[in-house]
C-alpha cells in the first residue's frame, strides 16, 4: 500500500527504527554471529526488496521447469503468505502448474520443511520462494528480483514505503533480474550495460488463457472471443494485470481491484457479475492466483477466463549459462 504524503511523514521514524534492526539483523549473519542452517540439497532463493508483487512465482515456475528437464529431484519451500492448511494461492497456483513433479514444503520454518522432505526423498535443488529476507536458510544463490516499472530507488522502508530491506541489500545477490521490462522502453538495453553482478531482464510472456473451471487447457486469444471483458483481481501489483491486457490487445470495459491475496465470497462474486453486466461484458478476465482465491464460485451468465503467463528471460542462454556456472562454483567451493 502507498500511504499519502502526510502519512509517510509521520511513519518515517518507524522506517528508521526498522532500517536500523533489518541492517543489524543482516550483518549478524553476514559476520557469522547467527548461523544460517543448511539442508543437503542446493538451495537457490529467489526474492526481491519491496513488498508487492516482481513475478516471483512465475521465476521459481521457470527454474523448476529447467531443473526438471534436466533430470532433478526439485522441491519448492514457501512461507505460504495468508494461506492456511499448508498452502496458500501461490503455493496452490505453483502446484497447478508444475502437476505433482516437485516437492512443497509451506511453513514458516523452511528448514524444518526442508528436512522432513529429505527424509522422504533425495533432492537435488529446493527453490527458496520469496527467501531474500529469509536468512536463517543457507542458500546456495540468491536471485533478486526488481520490477523495471517500479524501481526502488527513491523508496522508503516499511512502514513508510515499500522497501523491505535498504538498497545496499542488494549486494547479497548472486544475481539480478529486472521484471516486467517490456513496460519500460529501453530497459533491456539499460540493464545490458549494469556490470557490478549479473544482471538480465525478463518480461511477461502470455501463455494463453484457461476458462474457469474447464482444466488445463489452453485457448489462444481469437479462441476466447473480441470481448469486451470486465477485469478483477486481488494482487500485489494489480496494475501490470491491467497494463499486460492492454498490452495484449484485448478490450476492457471495467475493472475491480481487491486487496493482496483476496478470498473471493460469494457477495463479492455478486459484485463483480453486476459490475461486468452492467460495463457491458461479454466475458470476465483474472489471473492465475486470483482462480486459487475463487473458491469454486460460479460465473454462469457470462465466462471467466484466467491469464497463464510465464517470464520470457533476456538473452536466455547466457542466463542459463550464468546460473548453471554459479551453481557450479558454489558446489566446487562446498567440497
Amino acid at each position: 500500500m502507498i500511504f499519502p504524503r502526510p502519512m509517510r511523514i509521520l511513519l518515517y521514524p518507524l522506517s528508521v527504527l526498522y532500517g536500523v534492526v533489518v541492517r543489524v539483523r543482516a550483518q549478524l549473519y553476514a559476520k557469522g554471529w547467527l548461523k544460517p542452517r543448511r539442508l543437503n540439497g542446493t538451495v537457490i532463493s529467489v526474492g526481491n526488496l519491496t513488498v508487492g508483487g516482481t513475478g516471483k512465482t512465475p521465476v521459481v515456475i521457470w527454474l523448476a521447469e529447467k531443473f526438471l528437464s534436466e533430470g532433478k529431484h526439485v522441491a519448492i519451500l514457501s512461507r505460504g503468505y495468508r494461506g492456511s492448511n499448508g498452502t496458500s494461492d501461490e503455493v496452490e497456483l505453483m502446484r497447478f502448474r508444475l502437476q505433482g513433479r516437485v516437492m512443497f514444503g509451506v511453513g514458516k520454518n523452511r528448514y524444518a520443511e526442508g528436512r522432513r522432505l529429505e527424509t522422504q526423498q533425495h533432492i537435488d535443488i529446493f527453490l527458496l520462494d520469496d527467501g531474500f529476507q529469509h536468512l536463517q536458510l543457507a542458500r546456495d544463490l540468491d536471485i533478486l528480483l526488481v520490477d523495471a516499472w517500479r524501481s526502488p530507488h527513491g523508496e522508503l522502508l516499511l512502514p513508510a514505503g515499500r522497501l523491505r530491506e535498504p538498497l545496499s541489500a542488494m549486494r547479497r545477490a548472486s544475481l539480478v533480474l529486472f521484471t516486467r521490462t517490456e513496460t519500460v522502453p529501453g530497459a533491456s538495453e539499460a540493464i545490458q550495460k549494469l556490470a557490478e553482478f549479473p544482471v538480465f531482464a525478463a518480461a511477461t510472456r502470455l501463455l494463453g488463457f484457461r476458462r474457469y473451471g474447464g482444466g488445463i487447457q489452453l485457448q489462444s486469444i481469437q479462441e476466447i472471443g473480441a470481448g469486451p471483458f470486465f477485469a478483477f483481481c486481488g494482487i500485489g501489483n494489480p496494475e501490470a494485470f491491467f497494463r499486460d491486457l492492454q498490452a495484449w490487445g484485448l478490450s476492457v470495459c471495467g475493472r475491480e481491484v481487491f486487496a493482496d491475496h483476496h478470498r473471493y465470497t460469494e457477495r463479492d462474486a455478486l459484485k463483480i457479475r453486476q459490475a461486468g453486466k452492467n460495463a457491458g461484458a461479454k466475458a470476465f478476465i483474472t489471473t492465475e492466483k486470483d482462480a486459487q482465491n475463487l473458491s469454486g464460485l460460479q460465473f454462469e451468465e457470462a465466462p471467466l477466463y484466467i491469464c497463464a503467463i510465464d517470464m520470457a528471460v533476456s538473452p536466455e542462454a547466457d542466463f542459463r549459462n550464468i546460473l548453471d556456472r554459479l551453481l557450479a562454483a558454489k558446489m566446487g567451493a562446498a567440497a
